[in-house]
């Protein structure tokens, strides 16, 4: 496995190249009134609901106060044993589906990688493809709220290009089969419409968060296909419901906005942060 790690390819481009930026910019991305409103809390629970989220993948300045209210939800519990960050393919560079087994750096410092999880997902159609993910931003712009919400991070990148809905379900089935224990987190990396009226956004954007929510990977993937959405992760969004449709979990819509919100602009980007949540702990009955 190579140990060199990946250097980031979107870095003072998509999100603040010094280190000590960064971070004031994660933070600014959670105070924000488009985000939570507040820093993640000091204090977390003990307990561990958050099986998954979906946050998007576009510039800290358009999408990331979005994506804080998902990472809101991952600072305030337990944190997780380790990471799978499902990302998309905008280069065409993937075969099929591919794993990184290389650390990743970023300007808050390297993130390690859980080799035991690259393990267990290697089967195919799911390969380790270094080149695969060498331009790739859509799993790089999740490592700094990684490296802000959590201790010590360790995650797996995994590239999901598109295809067919049965590719997808081979690629879930991998996941499924590698990702048994509940203590790790799973990530898909998405936006959803792309340079269409705010309107036109919303109104395509909700079509596909409604599939979403009833946690239908089939229903999400023909949806985006009927009604020509441009979300460019349907992939690993498609892969992730179809990975964890045994387990009892509930999705909720946490903030959907787009681009136009911070910039005036006739065309605009949608973005979602959703979350995958088990029922609360209940305590024993006396």
């Amino acid at each position: 496995m190579p140990t060199t790690p990946r250097p980031p390819a979107v870095a003072g481009q998509f999100y603040e190249g010094d280190g000590a930026a960064l971070a004031r910019q994660v933070e600014r991305c959670f105070t924000d009134e488009r985000g939570p409103g507040a820093l993640p809390p000091r204090q977390r629970t003990s307990e561990r609901r958050v099986r998954a989220i979906v946050v998007p993948h576009a510039g800290f300045v358009f999408s990331g106060a979005i994506a804080a209210h998902a990472y809101q939800l991952v600072a305030s519990e337990r944190p997780p044993s380790s990471v799978l960050v499902l990302g998309v393919d905008h280069y065409g560079a993937s075969p099929g589906a591919s794993l990184s087994a290389r650390p990743w750096l970023t300007p808050l410092g390297p993130t390690p990688i859980d080799l035991d999880l690259v393990k267990s997902l290697r089967r195919a159609p799911v390969e380790v493809d270094e080149s695969a993910h060498r331009r790739e931003h859509s799993i790089e712009v999740q490592l700094p709220f990684l490296e802000y919400v959590l201790p010590h991070p360790r995650f797996v990148p995994l590239e999901v290009g598109s295809g067919p809905f049965d590719f997808l379900e081979e690629v879930a089935i991998v996941v499924r089969e590698a990702v048994r224990d509940p203590d790790i987190l799973l990530i898909a990396s998405t936006d959803f419409s792309h340079y269409v009226p705010a309107a036109t956004a919303d109104r395509l954007d909700h079509l596909a968060i409604a599939q979403i929510l009833a946690r239908d990977a089939r229903g999400l993937y023909e949806v985006v296909r009927r009604n020509d959405i441009s979300m460019c992760g349907i992939a690993p969004t498609t892969t992730l419901l179809a990975a964890l449709e045994g387990e009892a979990l509930t999705a909720r819509l946490l903030r959907w906005g787009h681009s136009g919100e911070v910039e005036r602009m006739r065309d605009v980007v949608g973005y979602a942060a959703i979350v995958l949540e088990r029922p609360p702990d209940r305590p024993p009955v006396k």
